[in-house]
């Protein structure tokens, strides 16, 4: 895409709130995992990690997510940038799935407003993550500078 920046000069920051954002989905699940075992696989107890509503599904969902994000950040060579941004937009799904049904028997994953309001915002830094995080060659660059300037 010529809208998406290549080389952008902050991308190692970009790149690194990816990873953050990883480790925060995978301590998130294993501490919900921790809260959540004994119960049903989709229960819709109190049970919370975080301050933020979970179950034994959604803990789970949660590590690995956060641990294909983190693979995709150790791993880099642009397939961080495809893996944030499906990522992103997984969480968002289910983010508003949750939130559409939050207070119905087809909340599956426990959610919580808290729950969904964390996912989101975190969702939309993952995806900026991977929006701003692409490596390419000096031509590439280049051609994103004059198409952004033509915009």
């Amino acid at each position: 895409m010529a809208h998406t920046p290549v080389n952008h000069p902050a991308r190692p920051i970009f790149r690194a709130i990816g990873g953050l954002i990883g480790l925060y989905l995978v301590v998130f699940g294993v501490i919900g995992f921790l809260a959540s075992t004994g119960e049903p696989f989709f229960g819709r107890s109190d049970t919370q990690a975080l301050g933020q509503g979970t179950n034994l599904g959604f803990s789970l969902f949660s590590i690995v997510v956060g641990a294909i994000v983190l693979a995709g950040t150790a791993i880099g060579r642009n397939l961080d940038v495809l893996i944030n941004q499906w990522s992103a937009y997984l969480i968002m799904v289910v983010s508003l799935a949750g939130l559409a049904f939050i207070r119905t028997e087809a909340n599956i994953f426990n959610l919580s407003v808290a729950t969904v309001i964390v996912y989101m915002v975190l969702s939309l830094a993952l995806l900026m993550a991977g929006m701003y995080s692409k490596v390419g060659t000096d031509e590439e660059h280049e051609a994103w500078q004059k198409a952004r300037l033509v915009l």
